[in-house]
């Protein structure tokens, strides 16, 4: 399948990339910088901004899937609703209609799901943050795409379990923590699955 990834140099978006390549997909990345990539080969890359619409254009062209695991370095200058307002028209412009965002737990409705000290979070370290997604993520459900929003708990690095809590809400009792190499996995695996088409899937570790 030909698929764009953005976020390419991030945490999901690393295991993405090489999770990508291993299973044989046709991947183009857009990347400001691309010294910083983990792995080139095999790989179109488009050297750019994810915020400037004729960059995002020449990423988009050809494709059949986007992998947005974009995520905001700067917890005061969020770039996830500039990006998500650039790539929506392209998407259109090029018809490419379906769309996998990595977007966080604790936006919007999944924030009742949410602990105390996790509100407290949310809203004070990660309150620009947060208030960007939940409108592009707005903005993705008001969509025509064939859409996937995936939530997860808080990233850790360790490594792949497989052991994956999926549901519209996060369960009672449940872990708040999942891998980030599992968090790939599961977007990865939706390019053939619509399990998850235009839902919400809340994604976290089966262990504690």
């Amino acid at each position: 399948m030909k698929v764009l990834l953005l976020g390419a140099t991030g945490g999901v978006g690393s295991h993405l990339l090489r999770a990508s390549v291993a299973a044989g997909h046709d991947v183009r990345v857009l990347v400001r910088d691309a010294t910083a990539l983990e792995t080139s080969d095999e790989v179109d890359v488009v050297v750019g901004d994810a915020t400037t619409p004729s960059h995002m254009a020449e990423a988009v062209a050809g494709r059949d899937v986007v992998l947005n695991a974009v995520g905001s370095r700067n917890f005061r200058m969020p770039v996830e609703l500039e990006v998500g307002r650039v790539l929506l028209p392209a998407l259109a412009e090029a018809g490419v209609g379906r769309l996998i965002v990595c977007s966080a737990f604790g936006v919007g409705d999944s924030e009742r799901d949410a602990g105390a000290m996790q509100k407290m979070f949310f809203h004070s370290v990660l309150g620009r943050v947060y208030a960007a997604k939940e409108v592009a993520d707005a903005e993705v459900r008001a969509s025509d795409l064939d859409w996937t929003l995936v939530y997860p708990t808080r990233l850790t690095d360790g490594p792949a379990t497989g052991d994956l809590v999926v549901a519209e809400r996060l369960p009672a009792g449940a872990s708040t923590k999942v891998a980030r190499a599992d968090v790939a996995r599961f977007m990865l695996a939706q390019l053939g699955d619509d399990t998850w088409s235009r839902r919400t899937a809340v994604v976290t570790g089966a262990q504690g």
